[in-house]
């Protein structure tokens, strides 16, 4: 792999975190300033930040993988 493709999975990497963690401070927002009565917003927030982690779990196992074999 090329140092351009790793920097491009880099780049991916800190884009799924950024991602995340946009979500999950939403859902911060959401349980700290919303709940109880913002309740039925819980699944669909919960959903997307979940599935953003996981992007960003799998973004980071395609960089190590790619580094481990670069090495």
């Amino acid at each position: 792999m090329t140092p351009e493709e790793l920097k491009a999975l880099q780049k991916a990497v800190n884009k799924a975190k950024r991602i995340a963690t946009e979500h999950a401070s939403e859902l911060h927002d959401l349980v700290e300033d919303k709940l109880p009565a913002g309740y039925e917003e819980l699944p669909a927030v919960a959903q997307a930040t979940y599935e953003a982690c996981v992007a960003w779990a799998e973004a980071t196992a395609k960089l190590q993988a790619a580094e481990a074999a670069a090495n």
